[in-house]
């Protein structure tokens, strides 16, 4: 995603498994947790629920349409 002070920061996109809510609480806990597995500048800045990602007939997720969507 742009930035205007970074230049670009990550923005996950995330599919709940059954049984969870989107919250704040569960975004903060997601960001928490792979912050302690990445570098700082790799976590995701920004947490998006969404119910489905768009994917290729082969199953490969089509991030140009997730980058599209973010922005509009």
């Amino acid at each position: 995603m742009p930035d205007e002070v970074k230049g670009m920061i990550v923005k996950a996109f995330i599919v709940l498994a059954e049984g969870y809510e989107p919250s704040d609480e569960l975004a903060t806990e997601i960001r928490g947790h792979v912050r302690s597995r990445l570098s700082a500048y790799a976590y995701p800045r920004q947490i998006a629920f969404v119910d489905d990602l768009p994917k290729t007939l082969t199953g490969k997720i089509r991030r140009m349409e997730l980058r599209e969507a973010s922005r509009a």
